[in-house]
Order: C-alpha cells, then structure tokens, then sequence
C-alpha cells in the first residue's frame, strides 16, 4: 500500500517477568501471580505516572522482540487444534509484533510498577501504558467469537486465563487442577 510508511518507536521502558526465553511463558496474562513483575520505565518519565496508582489495572503495550512471523494463520494453544487466521487468533507470531495485556497495578514506586503476572519474556520492551477504565474499556456486548464454536468453549477459557474452576461429573462436582508441564498449575 502506498500510504503506508514506516515508523519506528522508542521504548518507554522494560517489562521485568520471571519468564527466560528459554522457558515457559503464559500465553495471555493470568490470572495469578507467578513471581514479581515490574515495569521499568525510564527514569525521565516518572512524572508521567502521577494518579496512576489511584486505577487498579493498567494497559500495557509491548513490543514482542523475539517473536517470529510464521504466516498468516495460527493454531491457538488451547484451541484444539483449529486453525484460525492470524488476525483472529492471539497469536504473538505477527507481522507487527505489538501485544496488549490488562494487568492489575500492585504498586507503584518512583518508576517502576509492580503488576500482576504479564504473558512477555523478561526484558520486553514497554511501548506505552494506560489507565485500565471499565465503563469504556470493558464491553459488554462482545462476543467470544470463533472460540464459541468450541466444545465446551466455557472450560477452554478457564484454562486459557488460567482460572480456577470446577468440572461436572455425572452429576456431582469437583475442583479440578491442571497440570501442563510447567511450573504452576490451574
């Protein structure tokens, strides 16, 4: 497209998780903690985060630095095998690697922000940050889509935000804890 020119942006700071890239990493942003992550933002910006600790989530935009372009469709982890296309899908294979997360702000001190656990490797680079605002963030009339199609599309994203949850079995009910290979369980 002709009217497309190139940008370039400079990082704001850097997401510091218990995620080596070598490693496991969460592919959304669950829904417990999983060891201290901190936002580092460069120190001439900290009069930037002034009233923020007054919301209790924040929007992060971060650059996946490592994340490779595979093509234009994507197989979600947990969508049992269903391929989707790429611009369907939460894939952080992109073309524009840019991610998004809605995390909860436990603390914020000078500039540095400590954050519930966030789906980046350490040392990602922060693009920008905003004030999580429900009655404008939230919507209520969204759908699931493609994942309503799903079998017991309900569970399936129990287990993608890693909630806690319980199953029904002939009648009666259970915890159930899920053990995918990695260092924590849901």
């Amino acid at each position: 497209m002709e009217n497309l020119a190139s940008i370039s942006l400079k990082p704001i700071g850097l997401l510091r998780t218990p995620y080596k890239q070598d490693g496991f990493c969460p592919s959304q942003p669950v829904n417990r903690d999983e060891g201290i992550v901190t936002i580092e933002l460069e120190k001439n910006l900290e009069q930037g985060l002034r009233d923020l600790k007054k919301f209790s989530h924040i929007i992060v935009l971060y650059y996946l630095d490592r994340a490779k372009f595979e093509g234009l469709e994507a197989k979600p982890p947990w969508a049992q095998g269903r391929k989707v296309g790429l611009f369907a899908s939460r894939s952080p294979h992109r073309p524009c690697p840019i991610a998004v997360s809605i995390v909860k702000l436990k603390a914020l001190q000078g500039a540095t922000l400590t954050t519930t656990s966030i789906d980046a490797y350490d040392m990602t680079p922060v693009l920008d940050i905003k004030p999580y605002i429900p009655s404008i963030d939230s919507k209520k009339d969204a759908n699931h889509g493609w994942i309503e199609d799903l079998p017991d599309w309900q569970h399936t994203m129990d287990h993608a935000t890693g909630l806690a949850h319980k199953h029904d079995h002939d009648g009666h009910h259970h915890d159930h804890i899920h053990n995918h290979g990695h260092d924590h369980e849901h």
